[in-house]
């Protein structure tokens, strides 16, 4: 039995409903966070309009916001849009699905504008935008919202999709667009500015079109290993392994000299479909050596026999170890996740990596920083060094982050194996790039 002290709900009624408030106060005091979730709290006991003049409220203070969200400031953020899309899909659904379908429609049109002023290195803040895109199908099915209606908002929201998080929409509220909602959503993003291929695909897709998808694309077109991907995903879906694995094919010479990871799943998906599954397993290991793909090297473990497998991952790790391209090595070793070896990585070229890939410096430090951060020091200090050295000063707030976790991780590590402490790389830093003067205003604020 719990402990009358352990904190569950059943414990805390016992305190009272007044007793509660004033620890709530208590608590929420100098937080913003809390106090909006309280105020939201008290305005949906009010009913469904109640609540949903604070979530107009807040999204429209939201969308106002200029200032940029680092990683010390995201959770607060993540924190304030997961209780707006709650709000909307709970209490103010459960009341009023037409009002919740409008102001979902309004929170999810904040999400461009979110992500461009936003540290999101681990796609945790798009992430609440596409389960927020995720509760529109069901709050549009219990809805009173025309076909027409739907599709006009969709539209907007497609229209405002500049880092792919509506992508799947279509395909999502097919069912409750139908053909003439279909037509309707075309016409409308013709008018509003024009429909590109994609977006055309996507439609041709939900209508179950094959063929006018494939009618979109000339032969020199198909020749591209992409397109022949997506097109061969679509041809295979619906039961045309062997037009698929043609269309492939044109494409086959193309992709044997870039890198075109899609082609590779392509063509391993209509292999399987068509029954020549060694083929297909070889191909895997292929692709897996040249890129390093997770995927493919899980598909492939999961085909293998019992133990085969622990060898078989040994195996890859001595080929990540050895790939001609550090990056992708040290990607694939925080990724899959080999820890303890993606350190030993690190050190093992620690002068070598030259700063510029934030989007795979960046997570590996993060992943590393708890029992390794040695290795997360020199990735951060690769990247500050690098927006220092190139006058990158769009960087320069990242970069200020980032020595500021150089500072916080020196006091953990005991042996520095050669690179230099902390104090002196930042007096070095000072000395050499002095006349940065936003970069130490950023660092000292």
């Amino acid at each position: 039995m719990a402990s009358k002290r352990t904190l569950n709900a059943h414990n805390l009624e016992a305190l009272g409903a007044a007793a509660l408030a004033e620890l709530l106060l208590e608590v929420s005091s100098g937080s913003a966070v809390l106090q909006r979730r309280l105020r939201l709290a008290l305005a949906a006991a009010e009913g469904a309009e109640g609540a949903a003049r604070e979530v107009r409220k807040r999204l429209a203070a939201i969308a106002r916001a200029t200032t940029f969200v680092d990683s010390r400031k995201r959770a607060a953020l993540l924190a304030d849009l997961e209780a707006q899309r709650r709000a909307i899909s709970t209490p103010i659904a459960q009341s009023d699905p037409a009002l919740a379908v409008q102001l979902l429609v309004r929170f999810l049109l904040l999400a461009d504008g979110v992500m461009e002023r936003c540290s999101d290195t681990t796609g945790v803040v798009i992430g609440v935008f596409r389960r927020a895109a995720d509760d529109l199908e069901p709050l549009a099915r219990a809805a009173p919202i025309t076909p027409q209606a739907l599709a006009e908002s969709l539209a907007e929201l497609l229209n405002e999709n500049g880092f792919g998080q509506f992508d799947q929409l279509i395909a999502g509220l097919a069912p409750l667009l139908g053909e003439d909602g279909l037509d309707h959503l075309e016409n409308t993003l013709l008018e509003r500015g024009g429909i590109d291929r994609a977006l055309r695909g996507q439609i041709a897709e939900a209508r179950g079109d094959v063929d006018a998808y494939l009618a979109l694309f000339d032969d020199r077109q198909l020749g591209w290993p992409d397109t022949a991907a997506d097109v061969a995903l679509r041809l295979l879906r619906a039961g045309r392994a062997e037009q698929a694995l043609a269309v492939l094919e044109r494409a086959s010479r193309a992709a044997a000299s870039l890198d075109a990871p899609a082609w590779d799943d392509a063509h391993i998906a209509v292999l399987e479909a068509l029954g020549r599954r060694e083929e297909a397993q070889h191909r895997r290991w292929q692709c897996f050596c040249r890129t390093l793909s997770i995927t493919q090297l899980r598909a492939y473990l999961q085909r293998l026999d019992d133990f085969e497998d622990v060898e078989a991952e040994a195996k890859a790790l001595a080929v990540a170890e050895a790939h001609p391209q550090p990056l992708l090595a040290l990607q694939f070793l925080v990724a899959w996740p080999a820890l303890s070896r993606a350190a030993r990585y690190v050190m093992a070229h620690w002068q070598a990596w030259d700063g510029d890939a934030f989007e795979i410096y960046g997570p590996a430090a993060e992943r590393l920083s708890a029992d390794h951060p040695l290795a997360a020091t020199v990735l951060l200090r690769a990247m500050v060094v690098f927006a220092l050295v190139m006058g990158r000063a769009k960087r320069f707030r990242h970069a200020a982050e980032h020595l500021r976790a150089c500072d916080l991780l020196a006091s953990r590590i005991d042996d520095w194996q050669g690179v230099e402490p902390h104090s002196s790389f930042v007096g070095r830093l000072r000395e050499a790039y002095a006349t940065s003067r936003s970069f130490w205003r950023l660092l000292e604020r």
